[in-house]
């Protein structure tokens, strides 16, 4: 073309293939939307019956929690439990669905760096979150009246809990050969991060050796920043925990793009 010829391989779209990696996001976003009573209505669900059952089984008489009401010292917790489960499980499954299907080639082949396939997954995974917590925060100020204190700052703890969990997911689903192995990292990794974290109660009641391992615990900072954003009380220092959030979910990604660029259990 035009007197010149490309070499097999060379990129031709300059240092960022924004359309590749439009074309890859796209997709996962779309992976998610076309069966949305299972990736968006069912979570909505699932986190109205953890309501309902702690509203039926607690009521009224477990009093306040740092100054609120418990349902309203719960709900926090419940969302971003929703955000990251369903996080993980985007990015994990498209991976894991794509290998053994055999046609994780069609990812690979493409002129796209391991960067642009890292933020084409995560985009799929933040933009689940989101829209699980958005659907979530509505039924919330519904339901119980329960709306955020700071809400950009709800938004923001919500797209980072999604993206920590989103790489999580890709570097599971890039280890992961199986489906039985998925659900082994899913069964004894994701389940007690998401529910050993204070989703459900204040990690101060806790014995020192559990409190201990509350605070090594990423997720706990997660949900202790969103309960912060949402009803203005916390367990630890918000900042501290914006910063460890942000350090966690920088950590988890270059592991994931570490295993992208070399090609870790994805190249034959």
């Amino acid at each position: 073309m035009n007197g010149k010829t490309v070499e097999p391989g060379v990129r031709r779209f300059g240092r960022i293939n924004w359309l590749g990696l439009y074309t890859l996001a796209a997709r996962e976003v779309m992976r998610f939307l076309v069966v949305w009573t299972q990736t968006l209505l069912a979570p909505l669900v699932t986190a109205g019956l953890f309501l309902m059952i702690f509203t039926l089984a607690v009521g009224s008489g477990r009093g306040e929690v740092m100054g609120v009401p418990f349902l309203h010292f719960l709900a926090p917790g419940i969302l971003m439990m929703t955000v990251i489960q369903n996080a993980f499980a985007n990015t994990s499954s498209s991976v894991v669905i794509s290998k053994v299907q055999g046609n994780i080639v069609d990812t690979l082949m493409p002129p796209l760096s391991p960067l642009e396939l890292l933020l084409g997954y995560l985009a799929g995974a933040v933009a689940r979150g989101v829209i699980v917590a958005l659907a979530i925060a509505v039924a919330l100020a519904l339901l119980l009246g329960l709306v955020a204190q700071h809400p950009v700052l709800a938004l923001f703890y919500a797209a980072l809990g999604a993206a920590f969990m989103g790489a999580l997911g890709l570097v599971a689903g890039i280890y992961a050969n199986k489906f039985d192995q998925m659900a082994a990292i899913t069964n004894f990794i994701v389940t007690p991060l998401a529910f050993l974290s204070g989703t459900f109660y204040s990690v101060e009641v806790l014995p020192p050796a559990l409190w201990f391992l509350s605070h090594a615990n990423p997720v706990f900072y997660l949900i202790d920043g969103l309960r912060f954003a949402v009803i203005g009380a916390s367990d630890s220092p918000p900042a501290l925990g914006a910063a460890v959030c942000v350090a966690a979910t920088f950590a988890v990604c270059l592991l994931a793009w570490s295993m992208l660029r070399k090609g870790y259990r994805l190249k034959a």
